[in-house]
């Protein structure tokens, strides 16, 4: 099963295992990480779900889209590997993925 690697705000890293069909958000959320409040669940609205990708994964992730672009940039926290991880659909290929939950806003 794909690993993905998740940062907290307090450093704490984990690994977990994420099942096929499910995104980024969907995963960490279902593994406890109460930090990450996904308010919208998934549908790109909200920006609670935002993460720092590890550089090394960004070319493997799929285009940004507009609405996330524009809610990534009311964030104070937006950084160049800046993604809302409700935007990232999880697949075999980013088994392995770093991920780090970006500070509350």
């Amino acid at each position: 099963m794909p690993k993905l690697i998740v940062t907290t705000r307090e450093g704490e890293t984990s690994e977990v295992e994420v099942e096929n069909g499910l995104t980024v958000m969907e995963a960490i959320r279902d593994n406890g990480f109460d930090e990450l409040l996904a308010l919208c669940g998934g549908c790109c609205s909200c920006a609670t779900c935002h993460v720092l990708v590890d550089p090394a994964f960004t070319d493997k992730l799929p285009n940004m889209s507009e609405d996330e672009d524009d809610l990534l940039e009311s964030s104070d926290h937006r950084a160049e590997t800046s993604r809302l991880s409700c935007q990232i659909p999880f697949t075999e290929d980013l088994s392995g993925l770093k991920v780090t939950i970006a500070p509350e806003d």
